[in-house]
């Protein structure tokens, strides 16, 4: 395959890729901050949620640790 031909292929390509992007229906930004918000708060909420499963569990282990040893 010669060079010619690979550059005449990204050209395609990359016409084609601006075609398609024109295509896409953009989120507003109000939506895109909403959206953000809510995946951070169900980060913040299942990330604290799990903490607390830890330390429980760590905290019964070292209990059961103390008691039978």
């Amino acid at each position: 395959m010669k060079f010619t031909d690979l550059w005449k292929k990204l050209i395609i390509y990359l016409k084609q890729v601006r075609v398609e992007g024109k295509k896409i229906n953009w989120p507003s930004r109000e939506k895109t901050m909403r959206y953000s918000l809510i995946v951070i708060s169900i980060i913040v909420a299942a990330s604290m949620f799990l903490g607390g499963l830890d330390f429980i569990f760590s905290s019964g282990v070292k209990f059961l640790v103390r008691v039978f040893s």
